[in-house]
């Protein structure tokens, strides 16, 4: 184990809910777990003596070197990191000193690794305030993109729920506040539009999620005051393909990307195999890297958020914020490699 590689503990949530990866081995990360079941093969796939195999393959937990990739979003041109990073049950972790400063160190991770997209929900329990306690024992809240939701159907509760959130967060603004899951939409836009008025927000945005409620989310980015949408895509969940991308694309619209990894299945699926030897010439290391890399290639997605509760597999998950990324021709490669898994 390199020196500077941080302790693998044990998982602090059951595997079927991490949202991040496979199931965990005690001491051992997602891409120790693949080489230890299949070192011989996966170093043959990338031409790597097998001698050689458990420290050719840890290139994850070497500090990222060159640019951070970054996209624009369209209707301002301010750029942000491609990879950020959600708290979907990763930061519910209530009360835990343990966990808390457990989850400390992996947001710590992330932004020295060079990004700085955080996505929270106050329907996530206790994530916003952990946010919040992180920030307060890392500093650094300068340098965040902090992005956040509305959740309730009721319109005045929005404006104190709104108001909480900052509280938790330690802001006086928002980089983005989106409306949950289309909840009251109608109704929080308005709200939305005072509040980006006021400089308590600089975008409005609008989210869904398990790829569902696709057809509304339609009749919703039409409305000019979005400005950002939020809905699932990855390697096997690609009906934002069809018409959500173009869309937002047309419209101008920066998109973010939820649930990449789909809740880990990804991983328990495909991660037993070896990783082409081809997603090489993209700099993947990983599956993590490889899956993120598909997603932040297409070119209407300005930022994906895969969640996790551990600094190796934020590691991991900031390789993808460096190095290549696939043309047209290596996503259909891409793709088909894994339909034939």
């Amino acid at each position: 184990m390199p020196p500077n590689r941080p302790p693998n503990g044990p998982p602090d949530l059951p595997p079927d809910l991490r949202p991040d990866g496979p199931v965990d081995l005690p001491g051992t990360s997602r891409r120790a777990f693949v080489a230890a079941a299949s070192a011989a093969s996966v170093a043959a796939a990338l031409g790597i003596p097998a001698s050689h195999a458990s420290t050719s393959l840890s290139a994850p937990d070497l500090p990222a070197t060159g640019a951070a990739i970054r996209r624009a979003i369209p209707n301002s041109g301010e750029e942000v990191p491609v990879i950020g990073m959600g708290s979907w049950i990763t930061f519910n972790v209530g009360d835990s000193s343990r966990l808390r400063d457990a989850r400390a160190d992996v947001l710590k991770v992330f932004l020295e690794r060079g990004s700085r997209v955080i996505d929270s929900s106050p329907m996530y329990g206790s994530s916003e305030d952990v946010i919040g306690y992180c920030l307060d024992k890392i500093g650094r809240r300068n340098e965040l993109f902090g992005a956040t939701k509305v959740w309730t159907p009721l319109d005045g509760h929005g404006v104190s729920q709104m108001a909480e959130s900052r509280k938790l967060w330690g802001v006086e603004a928002f980089d983005l506040m989106q409306i949950h899951n289309l909840v009251n939409w109608e109704g929080h836009l308005d709200t939305l539009a005072a509040d980006k008025a006021a400089g308590r927000m600089r975008y409005i945005g609008i989210t869904t999620s398990h790829g569902s409620r696709h057809g509304e989310m339609e009749r919703v980015i039409a409305d000019q005051r979005i400005e950002a949408v939020q809905f699932t895509y990855n390697m096997i969940d690609r009906a934002a393909e069809r018409r959500l991308l173009p869309m937002a694309a047309e419209r101008g619209h920066a998109v973010v990307i939820n649930r990449p990894f789909r809740r880990g299945e990804l991983f328990r699926r495909f991660a037993k195999h070896p990783l082409p030897a081809w997603s090489a010439e993209i700099d993947c290391t990983g599956w993590a890297q490889f899956f993120l890399k598909f997603v932040v290639s297409h070119p209407a997605v300005t930022c994906a958020i895969p969640a996790t509760s551990r600094v190796d597999h934020m590691v991991e998950n900031m390789g993808a914020l460096y190095g290549g990324l696939p043309d047209a021709a290596l996503r259909a490669r891409m793709s088909k490699y894994v339909e034939s898994l």
